[in-house]
């Protein structure tokens, strides 16, 4: 996710600097939400793919599904996690960070 934001939010700085002004907080914005828009795809394609391998092996009954569930459950709960956090909580604490970047002036 962090590849896409950065590469997103240089693409916004060279182009300010292109129009000779200075990249602002609702620039880092507009790019903080294309980058995360472009991980989505690729994010729920290998979300969807694990899901539909787990579930029927969390539903499943009969010999041996009881310790299977028990090893699947947790793998379906890590990916819901893990999309949340790929796609809410990195880009909203990205933005913050470079926004307070942005408000020091570091580069």
């Amino acid at each position: 996710m962090l590849i896409y934001l950065d590469h997103a939010w240089q693409v916004v700085k060279e182009s300010c600097r292109a129009d000779r002004r200075e990249p602002g907080v609702a620039d880092l914005y507009a790019a903080v939400m294309e980058g995360a828009v472009e991980r989505v795809r690729p994010k729920m394609m290998t979300v969807v793919a694990i899901m539909a391998g787990l579930l029927p092996i969390l539903w499943g009954t009969g010999t041996g599904s009881e310790v299977m569930s028990r090893i699947a459950a947790p793998m379906v709960g890590g990916m819901i996690s893990s999309t949340v956090l790929t796609l809410a909580v990195i880009p909203a604490i990205y933005a913050l960070v470079q926004e307070w970047r942005l408000r020091r002036g570091i580069e």
